[in-house]
Parts: C-alpha cells; structure tokens; sequence
C-alpha cells in the first residue's frame, strides 16, 4: 500500500508517520521509485503499536523507542528484555533504593518470590510508602485479598501467551501496558457498582 493508503488505515497523520521513519520509530517502506515506497501490513501493526503505547498507555516516544528495540531485538536472556521493559513503562522509579522494605516484607509473607532489581519492586515499594504517608497504608489482608486476584490474572494471561501470534515480549510489554488501564477502570466501575447496591443510587 502507498503511504497515503497507510494513513487512512492507521488513523495516524502523514506528518506523525514521516516523523516516526526520521526517528526510527517505523521501518522503511521498499522504495518503488525515487520518492515513493510501499508499506506492508507490518507497518500497520507497528503503527497501531504505537499509537497504542502513546495513547493508551501513555508512554513518552523515548520510552516507546526503547519498548520497541527490545521488542525487535530481545537479545537471548528474555527475562532480562522483559525487565527492561517493564521499566519503560509508568510509574518511573530511576534510582530508587535497592532495599524496598515494604514491598520485601509483604512479599515475603504471602511466599511470593521477586527480584529486588525488577522494576516492579520498586513500583510496588514507592506506592505503598505512598500509601502509607497518606494514612491508608496497605494491610496485611488487604495485601493478601490483592494478590490472590491479580496472581489469577496474572496466571491466565500467561496461560495464553502460547496461544498469541505476538512474540513473548511484544505480549507481555503489550499486554502489561493496555491491560492496566483496564484494570483500573474496572475496579472503579465495580467500587461504584457495589456503593450503588450498599448505598442505593444517588440518581435515583
């Protein structure tokens, strides 16, 4: 398809598509003659995986080149590919300390193994301090209510990342990125669902 027909498919302006090839972001079409090229239906995906990355999830372009490399090249140690990932991804916790006694302490009670160096842990770490200094520290019920659940989610979505045409880092990145906004979402719609039914509904 010619570039004009890739931007109609994508939704995503010409001026955005020569901007993404400039910088790498997008592969080069195969050229066709000395100003034209054609783009294939990778260049769709790979525009819609952006578009993604940028809209939904948030991500500034610099972090979504750096999504997008591991993706294209996750090198031979995939859990380190999919560690650098996730640190690409908010909330940014650069130079956070090593120690995380919070998340280490509730971890550890549930039997739950991590790796003090993954991002995650010091996600986990800064919300709950977060938490904590606002009076509305994480207990240890609530802890373990929490992650019954999203150890549940998390099974089900590895249970089906056989099942994926995408590569194991594009599905997990992909994955972790747009899924929790949906997971977000929900539990908002469910607090009011069950406040309504508690309550009664205040439009009523």
């Amino acid at each position: 398809m010619r570039v004009s027909a890739l931007v109609e498919r994508t939704g995503v302006p010409l001026a955005t598509v020569k901007y993404y090839l400039r910088e790498g972001l997008l592969q080069p079409g195969i050229p066709t003659g000395a100003t034209q090229a054609r783009y294939t239906e990778d260049h769709v995906h790979r525009l819609q995986v952006i578009k993604a990355l940028t809209s939904a999830a948030g991500l500034p372009l610099h972090k979504v080149k750096v999504v997008l490399h591991l993706i294209d090249d996750p090198g031979s140690d995939l859990y380190s590919a999919l560690g650098q990932a996730v640190a690409s991804l908010p909330p940014y916790r650069a130079g956070a300390a090593a120690e995380h006694p919070r998340a280490r302490t509730l971890l550890e009670r549930i039997g739950q193994l991590y790796d003090p160096g993954y991002a995650a842990t010091a996600q986990l770490e800064h919300a709950l301090e977060a938490a904590e200094e606002a009076g509305v520290g994480m207990s240890d019920e609530r802890f373990e209510v929490y992650a019954r659940h999203i150890r549940a989610i998390a099974e089900y979505d590895l249970q089906r990342m056989g099942a994926s045409d995408l590569s194991p880092i594009e599905y997990a990145v992909l994955g972790t990125a747009l899924s929790e906004p949906v997971l977000l979402a929900m539990r908002r719609l469910a607090h009011q669902d069950i406040a309504a039914k508690r309550l009664g509904n205040p439009a009523d």
